[in-house]
């Protein structure tokens, strides 16, 4: 994939698109280390939502442009503009919660490939992926205490979902950056790649995910959302729904043929 394949939002800082039925992210301001302003945050729930509802897109890679950050969070030259009064923030709060959200509850696969600093709100972004596959000198930090700005309960949980309480304290309390090891050793991070495999082994990566049956990834992504809700909120019926859909699919009868013939199966979705 190149940049140039995708379309623009936000004024170019926010490129979008999908090439090979593989959707795309990109946060586009590297000057600022990929910070994210309002309208980028509303231009990219947009795309995001856009992508959900696309069949083409059987996934969603979402990245940083220029290599040396994923996302640094908050444009924070803007906050005296955007965030100045009670107002302000609750807008900027509310566009934040949707965009996380969106990445949150796409319906498909969702990889973030961090590619050098991943801070404040661009740990929050790529907590809200499923996957997170970074390079060997990336750094992880959210700095909110020592910008005095609270984090919302979704984005913390998130984060302890994957980390635990203790280490979702230590983040926060010490404000600093750990190292790509130590976010592999927390369990924040998948993968750990060399710098100049990155690309490459992501791009491998999701084209695994996007040749593989699309109502089977939808059933298990919906699954592990349910099993973080509380016995009584969980929608069992619509999980039992979606299994029995896989298997009533033409998506398994070309797995059962393909199987046989020893060839690729080629899924439709459906």
């Amino acid at each position: 994939m190149k940049f140039s394949d995708l379309d623009a939002f936000a004024d170019g800082k926010v490129l979008a698109g999908v090439v090979a039925n593989i959707g795309y992210l990109v946060i586009n301001n590297p000057e600022r280390h990929n910070a994210i302003s309002l309208a980028m945050y509303e231009a990219g729930a947009a795309r995001v939502a856009a992508m959900a509802a696309d069949p083409s897109a059987r996934l969603l890679v979402i990245q940083g442009a220029g290599g040396k950050a994923f996302a640094s969070g908050a444009d924070i030259s803007k906050f005296e503009k955007e965030r100045s009064s009670s107002e302000d923030v609750a807008i900027y709060s509310t566009a934040t919660k949707i965009f996380y959200d969106a990445v949150f509850g796409f319906p498909k696969p969702t990889i973030a490939m961090i590619q050098g600093y991943c801070i404040g709100g661009g740990m929050g972004l790529a907590v809200a992926c499923d996957l997170r596959i970074c390079e060997d000198r990336s750094r992880f930090a959210v700095p909110a205490a020592k910008l005095g700005v609270g984090y919302g309960f979704e984005g913390v949980k998130r984060l302890a979902d994957l980390v635990g309480p203790s280490m979702v304290k230590e983040i926060f309390f010490t404000a600093r950056q750990f190292t790509a090891d130590e976010a592999h050793e927390m369990g924040l991070v998948n993968r750990v790649m060399p710098v100049h495999m990155l690309s490459a082994y992501v791009a491998d990566y999701a084209t695994r995910i996007a040749e593989n049956a699309p109502l089977t990834m939808a059933s298990i992504k919906a699954i592990t959302h349910e099993l973080h809700k509380p016995d009584s909120d969980r929608d069992l019926a619509r999980i039992e729904a979606m299994v029995t859909g896989c298997f009533e699919s033409e998506d398994y009868v070309e797995g059962r043929r393909a199987f046989m013939e020893k060839r690729k199966p080629a899924f439709k979705g459906r």
